[in-house]
């Protein structure tokens, strides 16, 4: 009987010992598949291939968290694949935007699911909620049928309720909010960690999740071009007003033309320039004609999309950039100008304000405040030595908030998270 009872608790502390030496297997292999971290990014970003310098630039920083691999879309009507810092796999861009994205949310799981099995992919971050619900089904996937430990980031590049609404006009809207709610609730309930732009999407993060880890940082800027752009010697600013960025409805620029008609008879040598590319027609009409209807025919000159360093030269030149939106994340064009050493004019929404201090960096204006913009034009045209000291300010501002080492670390940092609050494996 006795040694029945030691062959039992042998054989029980063997199995136990067993158990434990599994376990310890186990976490080592997990631990081992967080270092070897292989990131998967995934979004509605448009590539070209060759990259531009400063996607090209971003992904070759990035390249100190890991292997990466991009989902995104092409420039252009075919789906291209190639390798430049990262593994890019990108989508054509056919049709409309709804067709777009139908075919974005049935084929990126699947090219996911790929990436895992064939390079053990185990991070995966999405722009947004809406690119979320994608990687979300991968991940869920990826855990039950490849027993794969893998974590999402999905990150919030703006006001996701809000902006498509502000965009374009919608059809059925009520359907779209019904649906658009679901599914940022669906990826946001499943993901690891959190990144946030600004203040302002962060605290939108905030109300739609609870214990999640949220990190805060600014979108990537190739800000050196700016910075050098702006210092070049003997640099001569031209008495033009600069807005950057698309021509839609949300970004208001028709506010910046009835508060640029107001000054234009007081300040006769001032002109306006637009650069941007058109993604409504409609709009993009309504811009033309007002600007005809207002006599401001010869003093508005409209541009299309410009390589950074051509931007760089416009905003080191210009008097002021003015950001008029109803709706913006962080407004990464507002930091660039200030790299120039360019006085800047923006709404006082999203993450515009995180950037501008009012009267030492720029000016902040309520949103469709055609009055309220037209002053502040005015008073920076008709006084260039104060536009100047506030530029300047501007100018050490950018040189602070952006920094392409924290870029990189925050990132490493966020993941580290995210492995953190992963449920493990079952």
């Amino acid at each position: 009987m006795v040694l029945r009872r030691q062959g039992e608790q042998e054989m029980n502390e063997a199995a136990h010992r067993s158990e434990e030496a599994l376990t310890n297997r186990i976490e080592i292999h997990e631990r081992q598949d967080e270092s070897a971290r292989k990131c998967c990014w995934v979004g509605g970003a448009r590539y070209g291939c060759p990259l531009d310098k400063t996607s090209a630039k971003k992904f070759q920083a990035l390249k100190r968290i890991g292997e990466n691999f991009v989902i995104g879309f092409s420039n252009d009507t075919k789906p291209r694949h190639f390798v430049e810092h990262a593994r890019f796999y990108l989508l054509p861009q056919w049709g409309p935007p709804t067709i777009r994205y139908l075919t974005f949310f049935a084929v990126s799981p699947i090219v996911i699911l790929w990436l895992v099995k064939r390079y053990g992919v185990n991070v995966l971050v999405a722009q947004s909620p809406y690119e979320g619900f994608s990687a979300a089904w991968a991940k869920i996937i990826a855990r039950i049928v490849l027993r794969k430990k893998i974590v999402l980031i999905v990150e919030s590049h703006g006001d996701f309720e809000k902006d498509l609404f502000l965009q374009r006009r919608i059809l059925f809207r009520f359907i779209y909010q019904f649906l658009m709610q679901a599914i940022a609730t669906f990826s946001l309930g499943r993901a690891d960690a959190l990144r946030a732009v600004s203040k302002a999407t962060r605290e939108q993060l905030e109300r739609w999740t609870t214990g999640k880890a949220i990190a805060q940082f600014t979108a990537w800027t190739d800000i050196e071009v700016f910075q050098d752009a702006g210092s070049s010697v003997g640099r001569k600013r031209e008495k033009f007003i600069l807005y950057v960025g698309v021509l839609i409805p949300r970004k208001g620029v028709h506010f910046l033309l009835e508060s640029f008609a107001r000054i234009a008879n007081e300040i006769k040598d001032s002109r306006l320039v637009l650069i941007g590319k058109t993604d409504d027609d409609g709009y993009a009409r309504l811009l033309t004609k007002m600007t005809a209807r207002l006599g401001l025919g010869q003093r508005v000159t409209f541009m299309g999309p410009k390589t950074q360093s051509e931007l760089a030269e416009f905003m080191a030149g210009a008097e002021v950039l003015v950001l008029p939106s109803l709706s913006e994340a962080l407004g990464r064009v507002v930091l660039e100008a200030m790299a120039c050493g360019t006085p800047v004019i923006g709404s006082a929404v999203g993450g515009i304000p995180d950037m501008i201090q009012e009267r030492k960096t720029g000016f902040l204006i309520p949103p469709g405040d055609v009055g309220a913009l037209a002053e502040r034009l005015k008073w920076i045209l008709q006084q260039p030595e104060k536009a100047k000291q506030i530029g300047e300010s501007a100018r050490k501002f950018a040189q602070d908030f952006f920094s392409e080492e924290q870029y990189v670390q925050n990132y490493s940092d966020l993941i580290d998270k995210s492995f953190d609050h992963a449920s493990p494996l079952v």
